[in-house]
């Protein structure tokens, strides 16, 4: 069999693995690599920035739940992704990132380009390379795959020593990639859960992020309707419950909804699947669902009892805890809980998410209605962070899970702009709006240069004013409105920016916005749509950190 080199193994594993797509940036330690990509017509996005190679792979991800792919050069180019990856970890993305290295020699010599990648990304990937012979590439890129997609899933970085995408190796034997079927800790916990959720006045259903598949979501409505027990979700979970659903209250936590953290406060059966109980949901964990017993259904052992005291711990894929609480709920009925969904309408009646028309003003929230209506509320939804993803989490009306893209548990400014690019590669024919603030817009925003280059129908609705918006809101609040560095005192002109990138570009006016907003959208083109709003617009419902979920601040 005649010998082949260590970059052409590479690519054709990603074949063999079905990758469509590889978001890179190229630079001396991967030139073999890449002229492998040149000679196989390999289909790698030119990002601008190693940091929007790692965002842009995240979206990809999220949106489809694919395995996002990255080709990064060494030394810079490998930290350049590293906010990206630590992204991905938080949020259980998977991906897989290849770092270039300089040749196996000079590894350690302080060689130009050369940084100690796995070091500095061993804490924030699930697993990590370095790919030490060149007979080895091909089983560790198999390995690699695998474990991202295994269990919890999450980012993996292998990194790759320069002569060994030049060495000639014989390819090995192609098999079928290795899949990881995930272990449940057996009947008896799902049997306790099921006893003492037959039992209870007061359920109500948790669903996060590890529950946002089309299977498990599928499965969860089909829970609801039996049972007719209410259900929240986390932020990474809205969608697996259509937002307009009858027994839907909404996202709970800092930014929740009145009736999701009221129910919160007073169930007396709490069944978490999937959710990490992490600290914008559970706001004081000393605090947290008092009344309840709680079940907690998670892959990852790791998160039972970590942050809330749990009564029922149970390792399990989301999906296998749905599909046996579905079979048990055709079985036998649970305990009649009228009083209590009557309580639960009453809450989302009295406080509803809300906002005050002003006269010349557009509201950031009458945008985000509109947008989920010119969308059909269909659209994939990408936000950056602050204010506007809090806005877009209230106001945007799920249908589907991973239809909200976000950055959830990292919080990184400047994700938006290159994850939207990610998620309309993955899925082309879905409507991609991106709702970005004028503060992480320019963290990234070299990216518009690939949605040019792509032709990538994407809208980007930017609401500008003129602050660090949700960081000001804590200093207005709790720091006696010390607004320290977070009023932007000059700004670019958007405008002027966006026709350098030879983008469409709207600004709506406060007579007339929603017919510009309408012909915005209705472009086959990518459109960018600037916002004015007001600079005291604030997000309510606040939960004050550390304060407990009741504690709610609604104005």
């Amino acid at each position: 069999m005649a010998q082949v080199s260590g970059s052409q193994i590479l690519l054709d594993e990603l074949t063999a693995h079905q990758v469509e797509v590889v978001f890179g940036y190229p630079g001396g330690a991967v030139i073999p690599l890449y002229d492998e990509v040149y000679c196989q017509k390999y289909n790698n996005i030119l990002v601008r920035h190693e940091q929007g190679a790692a965002h842009a792979a995240e979206g990809y991800a999220k949106s489809t739940g694919k395995t996002g792919v990255v080709f990064t050069t060494s030394g810079p180019g490998a930290t350049n992704a590293l906010t990206g990856i630590a992204d991905a970890k938080a949020d259980s993305v998977p991906m897989v990132i290849f770092t270039g290295q300089v040749n196996r020699a000079a590894i350690g010599t302080n060689a130009f380009q050369e940084v100690d990648i796995v070091s500095m990304a061993k804490p924030i990937t699930k697993a990590i390379f370095r790919v030490s012979t060149p007979s080895a590439l091909a089983s560790t890129i198999r390995q690699a795959f695998a474990i991202a997609q295994a269990g919890r899933k999450g980012p993996v970085l292998v990194d790759l020593p320069k002569d060994i995408t030049t060495a000639m190796v014989h390819p090995a034997a192609q098999t079928t990639p290795a899949t990881h079927h995930p272990t449940n800790s057996g009947q008896a916990g799902f049997t306790e859960v099921w006893q003492a959720l037959k039992q209870a006045r007061r359920p109500l259903f948790l669903f996060g992020n590890g529950a946002a598949t089309e299977q498990a979501s599928q499965l969860a409505r089909q829970l609801i309707l039996r049972t007719k027990i209410p259900a929240v979700a986390t932020l990474l979970g809205l969608g697996i419950v259509p937002s307009d659903h009858p027994l839907f209250l909404g996202m709970g936590g800092m930014h929740g909804s009145y009736a999701a953290n009221m129910a919160l406060s007073n169930c007396d059966f709490l069944i978490n699947i999937g959710a990490r109980f992490d600290d914008r949901l559970a706001t004081d964990p000393t605090s947290f669902a008092p009344h309840a017993k709680i079940a907690h259904f998670d892959i990852d052992p790791r998160e039972l009892g970590k942050l809330v005291p749990t009564d029922y711990p149970v390792v399990a894929d989301a999906r296998d805890a749905l599909e046996w609480l579905v079979a048990a709920s055709q079985r036998e009925n649970v305990l009649p809980h009228s009083e209590w969904n009557s309580q639960v309408k009453a809450w989302q009646t009295l406080h509803p998410f809300t906002y005050h028309y002003e006269e010349n003003t557009i509201k950031p929230q009458a945008v985000i209605e509109d947008v989920s209506k010119l969308t059909a509320g269909q659209a994939v939804v990408v936000t950056d962070v602050g204010q506007h993803q809090m806005w877009a989490a209230q106001f945007y009306s799920y249908q589907h899970p991973k239809q909200l893209v976000t950055s959830g548990g990292l919080g990184t400014m400047g994700f938006g702009l290159p994850a939207a690019i990610g998620a309309k590669v993955g899925q082309p024919e879905k409507a991609v709006v991106l709702f970005t603030g004028d503060g992480g817009f320019q963290m990234t925003l070299e990216e518009l240069d690939v949605i040019r280059e792509r032709q990538l129908n994407i809208k980007i609705v930017l609401f500008n004013n003129h602050a660090l918006g949700m960081v000001k809101q804590w200093q207005d609040l709790f720091f006696n409105r010390h607004r320290s560095q977070t009023v932007f005192k000059t700004q670019p002109d958007f405008q002027q920016i966006l026709r350098g990138y030879g983008i469409d570009s709207y600004q709506l006016h406060s007579d007339n916005w929603q017919e510009e907003l309408a012909e915005a959208f209705a472009s086959p083109h990518a459109a960018f749509i600037e916002v004015p709003i007001p600079a005291d617009e604030n997000v309510y419902p606040m939960v004050p950190a550390g304060k407990a979920n009741s504690e709610m601040i609604l104005e």
